[in-house]
C-alpha cells in the first residue's frame, strides 16, 4: 500500500504482505503502524477498502473506468459518475507514479533470493530514493531508452490490484457515504455552472 500527496511523492508505503492479503488487512496494519489521516483530510482509496470519511471509494456499480468515459467524450451524467470520473483522474496519476517507480528500479518486478527482511525494505528504500530524485528535479524521460538490466526472463507477473480479490467491503458506512455523497454533490453543482 502507498499513499501520495497531489505532488505524487509517496507519503507512505506499506512493504512486506504477501499478495493474497486484502487491503482491508494492509489498511489496518499501516494505521496500526503510524499511518494517520490529518484532521478534517482524506484519502482517495480503490473500490477494495471501505468508504469512511477518512477514505473515500469510488462508487460501486457507477461507471469508473477513464475509458468509460470514451477519454473526454461522454459527460457525466450524475453527481456519482462525476465523482467516479475525477477519482479515477487522480488514481491513474498515482497509478502513473508507481510505474515509473517500477521502471527506474527494475528490482522491484523480480523474485529476488535476498532474506524475507531484505526484501521488504527494497520497496521502501526505492519510494525514498523516487522522492529524492523529485526534489532535485530529476529528469524521468531518459528511462524511455534504458536497457533492461535485469533480463525480462526473470521478471515475476505481479497482479493489478484489480486483478485481485479485494476483501468483502459491503458494509454500510452511513458516515462515509454521506461524506463522499456531500462531496460529489458540490462537485456535481460546480460542474453544472460550467
Amino acid at each position: 500500500m502507498v499513499a501520495c500527496d497531489f505532488d505524487l511523492n509517496f507519503t507512505f508505503i506499506s512493504c512486506g504482505w504477501e499478495g493474497l492479503a486484502t487491503d482491508a488487512r494492509v489498511l489496518q496494519s499501516a494505521m496500526n503502524h503510524g499511518f494517520k489521516v490529518s484532521e478534517g483530510k482524506f484519502y482517495l482509496f480503490d473500490g477494495g477498502y471501505a468508504n469512511t470519511t477518512s477514505f473515500l471509494a469510488p462508487y460501486r456499480g457507477v461507471r469508473y473506468h477513464l475509458k468509460e468515459f470514451g477519454h473526454g467524450r461522454h459527460r457525466p451524467q450524475n453527481y456519482k459518475e462525476l465523482f467516479n470520473l475525477w477519482h479515477a483522474v487522480l488514481r491513474n496519476h498515482v497509478e502513473r507514479a508507481i510505474r515509473i517507480l517500477k521502471k527506474r528500479f527494475p528490482i522491484l518486478r523480480v523474485g529476488t533470493y535476498h532474506q524475507i527482511e531484505n526484501q521488504v525494505k527494497i520497496p521502501a528504500a526505492t519510494t525514498v530514493f523516487r522522492n529524492i530524485i523529485r526534489m532535485h528535479k530529476g529528469d524521468e524521460k531518459w528511462l524511455d531508452n534504458q536497457p533492461n538490466n535485469i533480463p525480462p526472463i526473470e521478471f515475476v507477473d505481479l497482479p493489478d490490484d484489480d486483478d485481485h480479490q479485494h476483501g468483502n467491503h459491503q458494509e454500510n458506512n452511513i458516515p462515509g457515504d454521506n461524506f463522499r455523497d456531500k462531496i460529489a454533490r458540490r462537485m456535481w453543482d460546480d460542474f453544472q455552472l460550467d
